[in-house]
């Protein structure tokens, strides 16, 4: 570099910074994009919840022996918002990954850039298409909807005995492939649906959906809805119009904010969960911390993210370096790790979770039955 004579009387002053140069003491840096503000701020707070847990136990010992902090920036709950997040969070270079947002849809925004960036990602929406569309830097902290579609049509054919199914969806990609999937599971089970009936997220009347649902004349109810708030109003009205029949919904059914806003309009449904607090050994240890820490039951948006940053921690580490091919090459050699959310085993995909568990809402509690798992991909 050329040093102009303003530069050098700067140099000799001691005024001119040196470029600045990693120390081993200095922290390794996780961006996460997380819903701060929007309809999904409660379910951003449990992300948060799990992260700080998480990030206790990794800085006991520290990753490469230095201490991991994290760096957030707020998605908004939207997609502009996500992708926003994430450009500010790729803009700096001491980051080696990132924890991306909650929602399938705000992941499905910011994954071009992902790709661009080249860097991990660990993220927690359950769009299958997400892990097969050929963006190599994700990596999936919860089982895909392939799965869950799987133990929705199989439990309700099988366990229910139900053959006249009405699915109710989001029309945005979690819930439309969602939808999808389950539709094909029902079709493969000779259960062909009476009624698929998609809707807008963030409506504040679902009296229409409602009355296709009990006109259908569908015995059993499945379910793909992204936000909690939108279920809670949809279950209410639900048992206002007399509809009782069984109801199997995706994760966000059991999710602590749906059951708040839901309450005993949920009381006896079912539901396929990522997260259930009697699964395992380590799910139960997980919800013991959390109660503990909160005063509060965990839910999934809590357990993936808890499992992101331990996950990145055991990459880096067995990368012995924060170079992001390696970081991606130490995720993918993970097998059977115990999770809150289960054993991860990562296929060439990069999903880590292949099964669901089922459970019961039994008066407003959240009653363990089984997992159902799959061989991985």
């Amino acid at each position: 570099m050329t040093l102009t004579r303003r530069r050098l009387g700067l140099a000799a002053a001691g005024l001119l910074a040196a470029p600045r140069i990693a120390r081993a003491a200095d922290p390794i840096l996780i961006g996460v994009t997380v819903p701060i503000t929007g309809p999904a701020a409660e379910a951003g707070r449990f992300m948060m919840n799990g992260i700080n847990l998480a990030l206790e136990d990794v800085n006991k010992e520290g990753v490469l022996g230095r201490p991991m902090q994290i760096a957030t920036e707020d998605d908004q709950t939207t997609n502009p918002g996500a992708v926003l997040a994430f450009s500010r969070l790729a803009g700096r270079p001491e980051i080696p990954a990132f924890i991306g947002s909650i929602r399938s849809t705000q992941v499905n925004a910011m994954a071009p850039d992902v790709l661009k960036t080249g860097k991990p990602m660990m993220f927690g929406g359950t769009d299958p298409t997400l892990t097969h569309s050929g963006n190599k830097w994700l990596f999936r902290c919860r089982p895909n909807d392939s799965y869950s579609a799987k133990v929705i049509a199989e439990y309700g054919t099988k366990e229910l005995g139900k053959q006249k199914w009405a699915v109710v969806y989001s029309t945005d990609a979690f819930g439309s492939n969602g939808a999808k999937a389950l539709e094909a599971e029902l079709k493969a089970r000779g259960a062909t649906p009476v009624l698929m009936q998609g809707y807008t997220n963030q409506a504040t009347d679902f009296s229409a959906v409602v009355l296709a649902v009990r006109q259908s004349g569908a015995d059993v109810l499945g379910s793909y809805f992204t936000f909690e708030s939108d279920l809670g109003i949809f279950a209410r009205q639900l048992r206002q119009l007399g509809v009782r029949i069984p109801w199997v919904g995706s994760p966000s059914i059991v999710n602590t904010t749906a059951l708040n806003l839901g309450g005993p309009a949920l009381y006896g449904t079912y539901g396929v969960a990522d997260y259930a607090v009697d699964a395992t050994p380590a799910s139960k240890a997980f919800a013991d911390r959390y109660q503990a820490a909160y005063k509060a039951v965990p839910d999934n948006q809590s357990s993936w993210a808890f499992d992101a940053v331990h996950i990145l921690a055991r990459a880096i580490n067995a990368a012995g370096g924060t170079d992001p091919e390696k970081i991606r090459a130490a995720i993918l050699a993970i097998k059977g790790y115990p999770g809150a959310e289960g054993d991860y085993t990562y296929d060439e995909n990069g999903d880590g979770l292949h099964g669901y568990n089922i459970v019961r809402n039994d008066n407003g509690k959240i009653v363990f039955d089984r997992r159902v798992d799959f061989p991985a991909a």
